[in-house]
């Protein structure tokens, strides 16, 4: 009387693995090209990060903060900040955290910012993808992890599709976001002066909407940061690796260094992505 009945029991779990089996069995040779892809540029990506010499990247970036947040005395700290990251040692495996960021965050923006635009041209897509959003953010990011292994194996590849699925909701929904806000006074101007469909949203909406665009670059790209450690778990090399590894080992210095380099990492793409977004809206405002 006090159990669950079981006639009302739903083998989602089954119907799930079923999924699966038929995705692995009839596209197989897809996920090998899309894998191929991905490995061929995160490679390309992490071979020129390691090329570059150290004195290069600090002096480039420290001179790509102090012209986006426009103080000197922040484009020096940043630069300090990864002179830091490679006095502790991990400077190569800083880069290949990177690369495995820039390269998640750009697949992220190629598939997010087309689905926010839309989404904010149809209320009907819209109402579907939302709850989509909302399953995707909510739901626990070690999940992520077990579809990409069976997609992809172990390794590199399968940690980009994981955080590419972790991070590409926020660009979705402030690309819909930034569209929607756009005055519709605005757009029926340029409607009554004769412009398409395309031209109002190439030239009136999306840079109008570029403000809220780049806050979801900003965030999706520490989402992406976010997922590091946990991307380690199935074959990433990196920082994240670092970590568990420490972890595994009961090595608090180690763990410390490695989680201190996340974090000044997080910071300089953080105080940078978010200076870019706050410039784009002080131009659109003026």
């Amino acid at each position: 009387m006090f159990e669950f009945p079981e006639f009302l029991s739903i083998p989602l779990a089954e119907w799930i693995d079923a999924g699966m089996s038929w995705l692995l069995t009839n596209w197989a040779v897809f996920f090998d090209a899309v894998g191929s892809g991905i490995l061929f540029g995160l490679l390309h990506i992490e071979r020129f990060l390691l090329w570059l010499p150290w004195f290069v990247i600090v002096l480039l970036v420290g001179l790509l903060a102090w012209r986006v947040m426009r103080l000197w005395w922040a484009g020096l700290l940043m630069a300090v900040f990864l002179v830091l990251i490679g006095s502790f040692g991990y400077w190569d495996l800083s880069m290949m955290t990177l690369a495995i960021i820039i390269a998640a965050v750009i697949i992220s923006l190629a598939l997010g910012i087309p689905t926010g635009i839309i989404m904010a041209r149809s209320n009907l897509v819209e109402s579907i993808i939302r709850p989509v959003l909302d399953a995707m953010q909510t739901m626990p990011s070690f999940v992520y992890l077990i579809p990409a292994l069976m997609f992809f194996g172990l390794g590199k590849v399968p940690a980009v599709f994981a955080t590419i699925i972790y991070a590409v909701p926020p660009v979705i929904r402030l690309t819909n976001v930034g569209i929607r806000q756009v005055s519709p006074d605005v757009v029926e101007a340029a409607r009554a002066f004769g412009s398409s469909p395309q031209q109002i949203l190439f030239e009136v909406q999306l840079p109008l909407a570029i403000p809220s665009i780049m806050v979801g670059i900003n965030q999706t790209t520490m989402m992406a940061l976010a997922m590091v450690v946990i991307a380690s778990m199935i074959g990433a090399r990196g920082l994240g690796l670092e970590v568990l590894l420490a972890i595994n080992r009961i090595e608090v210095g180690r763990g410390f260094e490695a989680g201190l380099c996340i974090v000044l990492l997080a910071i300089i793409i953080d105080r940078i992505t978010h200076a870019l977004a706050s410039r784009q809206e002080y131009t659109v405002q003026t």
